[in-house]
C-alpha cells in the first residue's frame, strides 16, 4: 500500500503562497488596524480609517434636534482603505463558502467557472447596493419631486447612510483590482473587467466628488437591479441551460435603464443645474455649477451609456448567429431521418425496379412501332 503524496507549501511570499493566503493576510492588517482602538496613542489614528470622517452638527429649526452631517475631505482616503480590506475579506468567503461548494457541484469547465465566479460575486454585491439604496431613495422625495436632484446645489453636506454609501461603493471597485490577481483571471477576460472596474470608479468617484450624490444614486439604483438581473439569468444558465428567460427581461430593462439614465442627465445637467441660483466655480465651497464641468460629466455619461448599447448590440448579435446556427444544425441533423427513400435498396427492390424499367421500355417500342404501322 502506497503513501499518498503530500501537496507541498508554496514558498513563503512566492506568488502563490500570496494567492492561497491572501485573506489571512488582509485580515490580519485589519485586526492591527483595530487593535489601534486599546491604545489612546494610536486611537485617534485607528479612528480615522474605520469611522466616516467630517462631521458637521446642523440645526434646521429651534424647535427641532441637531442634524448629523457629513461632508467629504482627504481623510476618506484612510477610510476606503480599511473598507477596501473587508471587501477582500468578504470576497474570499464568498468564494470560499458558497461559490466553490457551488462549482464542485456543477462540475463546470475553465471558461463557465470564471465567468461563474464572477456572477456570483457581482450578484451578491448588486443585490446587497440595490437593497441599500432604495432604502436610502425611500427618505428622499424623489419619487413626487424629482427636482430634488439639483435643487439647492452644491449638495455639500449628506446624511451618514449617503456618505457610507459611497465609500462602501469605491472600496469595493478598487478591491476588485487587486483580486484581478488574487482569483488568477484569465488574460483575455482581464481587459474586459478592467473597462467596467475603472468606469465604476470614475464615475462613482466623480459624483462624490463634485457634489452630485444624489444623481449618482438615482442612477445607480435601477442600475445595479439590471446587472443583478443579468448575472442571476447567468448562474440558473450555468445550472440548467435551458434557463434562459430571464436574458429576455434582462434585455428589456437594460434599453428602459440606459433610457432612463440619459433622460435624468439631461434634465439634470441640461435644464436642471444651469437655472440654480448657485452658478460658478468654488473648490471651498464645493461649487462646480459651471458649463465646461457640466458638458464633460453630460459627455461622459452619454459616451458610457452608448458604449454600453454597442456591446449589448453585439451581445444580441452574437447570441442570435448563435441561436441560427444551431437550429440550422439541428434541422440538418433531423432531415436525413424524415427521407426514408435514401436508404440502400435490397436486391429484391433493384430487381422489381428493372423489371419495372424494362416493361416500360416494351410498352413505349410497342406503343411506338403501332403508330409507325399506322
Amino acid at each position: 500500500m502506497g503513501f499518498r503524496k503530500k501537496n507541498k507549501s508554496p514558498p513563503v511570499l512566492s506568488h502563490e503562497f500570496v494567492i492561497q493566503n491572501h485573506a489571512d493576510m488582509v485580515s490580519c492588517l485589519a485586526m492591527i488596524i483595530l487593535l489601534g482602538l486599546m491604545f489612546e496613542v494610536t486611537a485617534k489614528f485607528a479612528i480615522m480609517f474605520i469611522t466616516v470622517q467630517y462631521n458637521v452638527t446642523q440645526v434646521l429649526d429651534e424647535k427641532s434636534d441637531p442634524v448629523n452631517l457629513y461632508q467629504y475631505g482627504p481623510k476618506d482616503v484612510a477610510t476606503v482603505f480599511f473598507y477596501l480590506l473587508i471587501a477582500v475579506i468578504l470576497h474570499a468567503l464568498i468564494q470560499e463558502y458558497i461559490l466553490d461548494k457551488m462549482n464542485r457541484r456543477l462540475h463546470l469547465s475553465k471558461t463557465k467557472h470564471s465567468k461563474f465566479n464572477e456572477s456570483g460575486q457581482l450578484a451578491a454585491f448588486y443585490l446587497f447596493s440595490f437593497i441599500w439604496g432604495c432604502s436610502i431613495l425611500t427618505a428622499e422625495d424623489f419619487a413626487t419631486n424629482p427636482t430634488f436632484l439639483w435643487e439647492g446645489y452644491p449638495h455639500t453636506r449628506m446624511v451618514f447612510q449617503v456618505k457610507f454609501f459611497y465609500i462602501c461603493q469605491i472600496a469595493y471597485w478598487l478591491h476588485a483590482l487587486p483580486e484581478l490577481y488574487f482569483q488568477k483571471v484569465r488574460k483575455e477576460d482581464i481587459p474586459r473587467q478592467l473597462y467596467y472596474i475603472c468606469l465604476y470608479v470614475v464615475h462613482i468617484t466623480g459624483a462624490y466628488v463634485l457634489n452630485l450624490h444624489r444623481l449618482g444614486l438615482v442612477l445607480l439604483v435601477p442600475h445595479y437591479l439590471v446587472e443583478l438581473l443579468f448575472h442571476a439569468s447567468r448562474l440558473f444558465y450555468f445550472s440548467d441551460e435551458n434557463k434562459q428567460k430571464g436574458f429576455t427581461l434582462w434585455a428589456l430593462l437594460f434599453v428602459i435603464a440606459r433610457l432612463l439614465t440619459l433622460t435624468l442627465s439631461v434634465l439634470t445637467f441640461g435644464f436642471g443645474l444651469p437655472r440654480t441660483e448657485n452658478q460658478g466655480f468654488s473648490l471651498a465651497e464645493g461649487n462646480f455649477n459651471v458649463l465646461t464641468i457640466r458638458m464633460t460629466c453630460l459627455a461622459a455619461i452619454c459616451l458610457t451609456q452608448a458604449w454600453m448599447m454597442w456591446k449589448f448590440i453585439n451581445f444580441q448579435l452574437k447570441k442570435w448567429r448563435e441561436h441560427s446556427q444551431n437550429q440550422a444544425s439541428k434541422k440538418k441533423a433531423a432531415s436525413p431521418k424524415s427521407k426514408p427513400h435514401k436508404r440502400e435498396p435490397t436486391r429484391g427492390e433493384c430487381a422489381l425496379f428493372i423489371v419495372g424499367i424494362l416493361y416500360c421500355s416494351v410498352m413505349v417500342a410497342d406503343e411506338y412501332a403501332s403508330v409507325k404501322s399506322n
